[in-house]
């Protein structure tokens, strides 16, 4: 990918993101973090509500089954090992229940929201 279509994909995903943390929060979810890169992995969105404590990945696609392929389980697998590290660096939310979820942003559609898309 060429560097201008690599950083205009960089800013269409950060605007998805944003879009995403957004509609969570309109759910009545607490986004506590955006963004986290670690070496291990990296988070798009960190979101609480009540007791569960959701790592989230926003995915950008034409059509909700390529939102739904878009993130293999190697990558969860990753996401999953950053979310250990991101948890044990905030002990008062340890014992929260964890899921991973997964927004799905396709044209002229809301986003859409599905939660525990994927387990360890």
């Amino acid at each position: 990918m060429a560097r201008g279509a690599r950083q205009q994909a960089e800013r269409r995903g950060r605007l998805a993101e944003r879009y995403a943390a957004l509609w969570l929060q309109m759910k009545a979810y607490s986004v506590l973090a955006h963004r986290v890169k670690l070496p291990m992995g990296e988070i798009d969105l960190i979101a609480r509500r009540g007791e569960t404590l959701a790592f989230i990945e926003v995915k950008q696609r034409q059509t909700l089954a390529r939102a739904h392929t878009a993130v293999p389980d190697f990558a969860w697998r990753r996401i999953s090992r950053a979310a250990e590290v991101w948890a044990g660096r905030h002990p008062q939310l340890q014992k929260l229940d964890w899921r991973y979820d997964l927004v799905a942003i396709t044209p002229w559609a809301l986003p859409r929201h599905f939660p525990d898309f994927w387990r360890p």
